[in-house]
């Protein structure tokens, strides 16, 4: 990670033609044991001719313990693999790659950086007055030198001191964090109160750099001594020591820490929205010094987006001295962002490793570096263009594998190949799960061998995804070897941490992504290659291009990226759109259309920072809103807001025009629910207390399940009516409360249609068969069904189950806030109780097992029915004892052969010491809770 923020070498790379070498044609012989064929259907006409492959996908379809990895037996041909097509030079004559050895390449040639001798690039500098210990973690971390937008950027007047808001632009990986990060880290070590709060988009990211953070600030301390403004008072920490503590808050995660306990909070933008309402409540809002929103370009996100300007507005209102800092790499109106923020903006365009992009179609490459080059390249196929036709700077020969015939996956496979050839890394981006599952085994059967020391760490992945509780993927059990891995949200998420370790380590060359991995977690790449103009259903607009691009190329680890567009020759009308499109303004997410601003509205009363007409007005004149709005406008549209709130029994007015909360507005506020979805789960509830099912466990499941369940898909209709069929009496009284109509599940599951949602009353029903239909999905996890079997039953990617288990806890402590704050205790216990078996994933007899680290569901459940039934069991064992109970509990059965179990064995041994460890832990704090009530 430390690669995003390398320092500054005062060089200007003068490039030379495009960075593509292909030595021969590889006598590929090697063979990876195939699971299953090349099946998904949206990907079918796309890898047409595969027929004739059948009789050897089946004769392939072998574990990994009796087929060779790195090759056939001597003297066999290996009909699995394929050969990638040759990439030509046009201009000049190619080096050639001798199976062992890349010889020199134009941009393989590396420059020695110069060093520059201006002072104010190295973070010691006095002006910075950042602490040794911290200036040498950063060293230590790769930031000797900073760049020097870097420099010119911190040192702008006020910005140091805290005096000041920032706003700036910077691309992706020109080190734009780092200044956040001094930042940050200057406002918290300059008082012993204050406090940081950083905001991600996504869970991927918080934890990244929560792991990034705790290592810059090891060993820093800050002076915990009473502070010189205010004698009296002194800091309230949990901890005695003086470190700064990072801790993460977002959805799922265990963390115990309070506002209190907190140096730096990294959070969602959720998390970090609940942390103010609580600090502004708790009247402990002074100790806020810091806020920095990063992706701010997300604030018009049609989801979430409103909680960011909702979160920066509050702030605006306090008049406090909390400094913010907005960042984002795709941000086309700093200027208003800035003047809305009252700050200072900065833009840079710096690079510290430049870019080369390329379109490519019909197996030729095309440089593109202006408007004007992508209009004479596409126009000149389209026939519109000039007599004399571009001349491209590569071809890719024709393929010799049917696989291979469409133009644009000839193209992904060879350029692919290509870069892992040469020890580079590569990213490809493509437009659904299933086609990043189909040419992850495409470019893999493509790949070349490897040396015995890679093979066996490529193998240690593979061990590594097998001990885990999803199972052993088929597709990475086929490629990961060859070392190419796919990575979506159709993966769990430890699945998807150990192949992004293994990709940074180098052990893995080419990931195959969906683009929400250009949005996640830092993965850069030497070649970046995008599958086709669409993602999903919708074209590439330019901040998701700009952001797949920008992974491309990290100073210290390449000494330029490369960026090719592959598409078929009938989509460079939309291509050339894309590659010219220029970045949309950033609006408010408070518009009408997007209705933020009754959420803003109603927390600003419930938490009384704004009480009275002028208050709100005060309040409103400070949102992005307002700098985009007609006044008259604004002042009609929030009066018939107010007037909404108060129709629902959100908010009262009194004789003095003052507006209170009810306690059904705390109960949404605190539950960090929209005033919507708070309705909709009161009159639920409401319900629930009248007549609640308390001879099953459906309601609670039914309950606990998120009222806006994204990403789990359309219901697939004759699953739901299985699964109603197998219910029990309690369970169909239960669906027939909530409002599921069995008459109807059968008739949509004979038609094949889904719900129409075109009204809210449409809207209101289609939600009561989606949460059913999850509530089943959590019944069984919490049941101990395995995830593969879920996933397979309800024929969804085992990340889907993992997710939807992960949404549904944060949803479920959500749901008990709302009835702890309306009182309604009974209900609240009957959820609690729930909400452990949740969190565990297994009934109520394990749920002191399920607390040990790597041992939930099915893993608890074999450990009980094996004698370990309790924390003092497992800290007593020894761990050769449970190497075996690790095997049973794994969802497929394992064989190898004897040296490839041993060492699979040896690992688990390692995983079993980590289980006893953190049992004793457990065991230990117990018995010492129980001393202390006893005293």
């Amino acid at each position: 990670m430390s690669s995003r923020y390398l320092g500054f070498d005062g060089s200007n790379w003068q490039l030379t033609s495009i960075d593509i070498a292909q030595q021969k044609n590889y006598t590929l012989t090697s063979r990876t044991g195939l699971k299953r064929p090349f099946e998904q259907a949206s990907v079918a006409e796309a890898y047409a001719g595969h027929d004739d492959l059948d009789t050897v996908i089946q004769s392939a379809r072998r574990g990994f313990s009796t087929v060779p990895l790195n090759g056939p037996h001597p003297g066999v041909a290996d009909p699995y693999r394929i050969t990638a097509s040759k990439i030509r030079d046009t201009d000049h004559e190619l080096h050639h790659f001798d199976g062992n050895t890349v010889q020199a390449h134009p941009l393989d040639i590396s420059s020695i950086p110069s060093s520059s001798l201006n002072p104010l690039l190295t973070l010691s500098h006095a002006r910075y007055g950042l602490p040794e210990s911290l200036v040498n973690n950063f060293a230590s971390m790769g930031i000797k030198i900073i760049y020097p937008w870097q420099s010119s950027c911190l040192l702008g007047r006020g910005l140091l001191t805290g005096e000041k808001n920032l706003v700036y632009t910077a691309p992706t990986g020109g080190g734009k964090s780092l200044v956040a990060d001094v930042l940050m880290l200057k406002k918290v070590l300059g008082s012993p109160s204050a406090k940081a709060i950083l905001v991600l988009p996504y869970v991927a990211l918080v934890q990244e750099k929560i792991v990034w953070l705790r290592k810059v600030v090891e060993g820093v301390e800050k002076d915990l001594s009473v502070s010189s403004q205010d004698p009296g008072k002194k800091r309230s920490r949990l901890r005695n020591d003086e470190s700064i503590r990072v801790v993460g808050f977002f959805g799922g995660s265990k963390t115990r820490a309070t506002w209190v306990d907190v140096d730096i909070a990294v959070c969602t933008f959720e998390k970090a929205n609940m942390l103010v309402n609580t600090a502004i409540e708790q009247s402990t809002i002074g100790d806020l010094g810091v806020v920095v929103l990063d992706e701010l370009h997300m604030i018009d996100d049609d989801h979430r987006g409103y909680l960011m300007e909702l979160l920066a507005t509050k702030l605006l209102s306090l008049e406090s001295n909390v400094q913010i800092v907005g960042m984002s790499a795709t941000l086309p109106n700093t200027e208003l962002l800035a003047k809305w923020l009252d700050a200072k903006y900065y833009e840079s365009q710096y690079k510290p490793v430049p870019i080369k992009k390329f379109l490519v179609y019909e197996n030729s490459i095309y440089p593109i570096k202006t408007p004007t080059a992508i209009l004479r390249v596409t126009s000149q196929q389209c026939g519109r263009g000039p007599s004399q036709p571009p001349t491209p700077s590569g071809t890719i020969e024709a393929p010799i594998h049917k696989e291979l015939r469409s133009p644009s996956k000839n193209a992904v496979v060879s350029l692919a190949v290509d870069a892992a050839s040469r020890g580079y890394g590569a990213l490809v981006f493509c437009s659904s799960r299933d086609a990043c599952q189909f040419n992850a085994r495409l470019i893999g059967r493509a790949m070349p061998d490897c040396d015995s020391k890679t093979l066996t760490a490529r193998q240690d992945i593979i061990h590594d995804l097998r001990s885990l509780s999803v199972g052993l993927d088929e597709t990475l059990e086929t490629t990961v070897p060859r070392g190419v891995a796919f990575h979506h949200a159709g993966l769990a998420a430890e699945e998807r941490e150990i192949i992004a370790r293994a990709y940074d380590n180098r052990i893995i060359l080419v990931i195959v992504a969906t683009c929400s991995l250009a949005a996640g977690i830092n993965l850069p790449a030497r070649r970046v290659i995008i599958d086709g103009t669409r993602m999903g259903r919708d074209a590439i607009g330019p901040a998701m291009l700009r952001q797949m691009r920008g992974r491309a190329g990290r100073k210290g680890r390449d000494e330029v990226g490369e960026s090719y567009l592959c598409c078929q020759a009938k989509a460079l009308g939309e291509a050339a759109q894309i590659l010219g499109a220029e970045l949309p303004v950033v609006e408010s997410s408070m518009t009408p259309a997007k209705r933020g601003i009754k959420r803003a509205l109603l927390e600003v009363i419930t938490i009384r920072l704004a009480t009275h007409v002028n208050a709100i007005k005060d309040y409103v004149q400070r949102t992005l809103l307002s700098h985009t709005m007609k006044k008259t406008e604004l002042k009609i549209w929030v009066e018939q807001t107010i007037k909404e709130l108060q129709v629902s029994g959100q908010i009262t007015v009194d004789s003095n025009g003052l507006y209170e909360a009810t306690s059904l507005s705390r109960a949404t506020v605190g539950s960090c629910m929209t005033p919507e979805d708070g309705l909709f789960v009161h009159d639920e509830l409401q319900r629930a207390l009248r007549a609640f099912v308390m001879d099953g466990e459906l309601h609670v499941f039914y309950m606990f399940t998120p009222v806006n369940i994204w990403g789990v898909g359309d219901i697939d209709w004759r699953i739901f009516r299985d699964e109603m069929e197998r219910l029990d009496e309690s369970g169909i009284r239960v669906l027939k409360f909530v409002g599921v109509n069995p008459a109807v599940v059968n008739r949509m599951a004979n038609s094949g249609a889904q719900l129409t949602e075109d009204n809210a009353e449409q809207l209101r029903i289609a939600r009561i068969y989606r949460r059913s239909y999850a509530a089943f999905q959590l019944r069984d996890l919490c049941n101990e069904i395995p995830i593969p079997t879920i996933a397979r039953r309800y024929g969804i990617p085992r990340g889907n189950v993992q997710t939807l288990a992960q949404t549904c806890e944060g949803f479920a402590a959500g749901m008990i806030q709302f009835c702890e704050t309306m009182g309604w205790g009974m209900l609240k216990s009957v959820m609690e109780h729930m909400s452990d078996r949740l969190k565990a994933g297994a009934r109520a007899d394990l749920l002191e097992l399920a607390r040990i680290p790597f041992v939930k569901s099915r893993t608890a459940r074999v450990f009980w029915e094996n004698g370990m039934r309790s924390l003092r069991a497992v800290a007593a064992a020894d761990a050769k004892e449970l190497v075996p109970l690790l095997l049973l509990a794994q969802p497929k059965r394992y064989t190898a052969e004897k040296a490839e179990d041993e060492r699979y064995r040896q690992k688990l041994l390692l995983k079993s010491e980590v289980i006893i460890e953190a049992a004793n832990r457990l065991w230990a704090r117990e018995q010492q809770c129980e001393l202390e009530d006893e005293e």
